[in-house]
């Protein structure tokens, strides 16, 4: 399953970090452009400078890691969506034969208008839960290896289920920790 990232799935870094750590295990091939890297340096800019020089290094780690996972801007001729800013993220989904699109921003990506060029629509929690049935391994190796880091960087323990929690994917949490 070939899927495109939107920029609200790249920052925040622990959902970056699931999600991308799914995917190194085979439950899917992620997807983006230069355009929604952009946009999550600019969301970080938003925080601070500090957060956007953070940004700019993650985003050049995670070219140098997946150097596949880039595609060229595409046209956005004749789509349309609630929110004229997100066309860029459907035309390079549909550009790209993306399966699907996850989003945590699911009013501005109507599933009516995704389904019209054979695209679905992702919330993060909800796949994540779907490959930790199929694969509840690898899955706990992706979250004990970030919860982990989450602790040495900072330099305190971490309940993993609130730290899903607070990172937009409660329902994982939950799961792994029942």
């Amino acid at each position: 399953m070939r899927i495109l990232l939107d920029a609200c799935i790249l920052y925040p870094t622990i959902m970056r970090e699931v999600i991308l750590g799914a995917a190194k295990e085979d439950a899917f091939k992620p997807l983006w452009s230069a355009r929604i890297l952009e946009e999550w340096r600019r969301a970080a800019a938003r925080h601070s400078a500090e957060q956007a020089e953070v940004a700019g290094v993650e985003i050049a780690l995670l070219r140098a890691n997946w150097p596949n996972s880039e595609v060229p801007p595409a046209k956005e001729d004749n789509l349309w969506l609630p929110d004229e800013n997100d066309i860029h993220v459907l035309a390079t989904a549909v550009d790209t034969d993306a399966d699907a699109i996850m989003t945590l921003n699911l009013k501005d990506f109507p599933t009516r208008i995704l389904s019209k060029h054979n695209i679905i629509r992702r919330d993060p929690d909800g796949f994540l839960i779907e490959f930790a049935y199929e694969n509840r391994t690898a899955m706990k190796r992706v979250v004990a290896n970030i919860h982990q880091a989450a602790e040495q960087h900072s330099g305190e323990p971490k309940d993993v289920r609130k730290l899903l929690k607070r990172t937009g994917l409660p329902r994982l949490g939950k799961l792994l920790t029942a």
